[in-house]
């Protein structure tokens, strides 16, 4: 008897929660303060998380990134289109470091140190997303949406007009990458702003890979290929 009264109360509960969300009229923050704009402005923080995707030429073990968060920051311009599409534009500075550990099985005969097995990569990137943003209606005081787009960064990190290599532990990078992203979030309007936390997911197009002079590197000879992907968590204010 408690067990089905437990139950029947997170019924009712439920459903309280699910009218209140979807149905129950609430009292509307900010109708046309900014949807309604034509252009409109506002800024993002957040973390990233990058990595890396290898293709290999031979059948080797991975090399390894160690996972760490860096953060980013930066300013949006957004262009309406209709009530369900926006076009966006978010420039942005990114700060992220990536650990790369190599097995041994890289260097084969040749003497190596332990300092030789790991590679740390630094990145600063300037990142230029150009986006579209398609919403659902809005519901109360949010708005759930999803966005994808292309991108291109400039990474001021990168070493790749460095004349040394890894042979003397330098670890070179191309300047600029290109991007595909996709993503999704909620837009909650608040008293004075728009407050949206989302999450999106970011695939290089191109090879970033500057190989060391020797063709039997044992840091890069083995790389196919080398495309950073990553995960943004950004919150946005409006």
């Amino acid at each position: 008897m408690k067990r089905i009264v437990i139950i029947l109360a997170f019924i009712f509960a439920s459903q309280n929660i699910s009218a209140q969300l979807f149905t129950k009229e609430k009292v509307a923050n900010n109708p046309d303060f900014i949807d309604q704009k034509f252009l409109s402005w506002g800024y993002f923080l957040g973390f990233n998380q990058y990595d890396f995707k290898f293709e290999y030429n031979e059948d080797l073990d991975d090399i390894l990134v160690d996972d760490s968060f860096g953060f980013h920051l930066g300013l949006i311009g957004d262009m309406r289109i209709n009530n369900f599409m926006n076009l966006r534009f978010e420039p942005g500075v990114f700060f992220t470091t990536r650990n790369l550990r190599y097995d041994e099985s890289y260097f084969g005969a040749t003497e190596f140190s332990d300092a030789d097995l790991l590679r740390e990569v630094k990145s600063t990137y300037i990142h230029l997303p150009l986006l579209l943003k398609f919403s659902t209606k809005r519901i109360n005081n949010f708005k759930p949406f999803v966005l994808g787009g292309v991108s291109t960064a400039l990474n001021l990190s990168s070493n790749e007009n460095n004349p040394d290599d890894n042979s003397s532990g330098q670890f070179r990078m191309r300047k600029n990458t290109f991007f595909y992203e996709i993503g999704f979030g909620v837009d909650f309007y608040l008293m004075w702003f728009k407050f949206t936390p989302s999450i999106r997911g970011i695939f290089s197009f191109n090879d970033e890979l500057v190989r060391d002079e020797d063709p039997n590197s044992p840091w890069t000879g083995n790389i196919a290929d080398m495309q950073t992907r990553g995960v943004f968590i950004n919150f946005t204010f409006q």
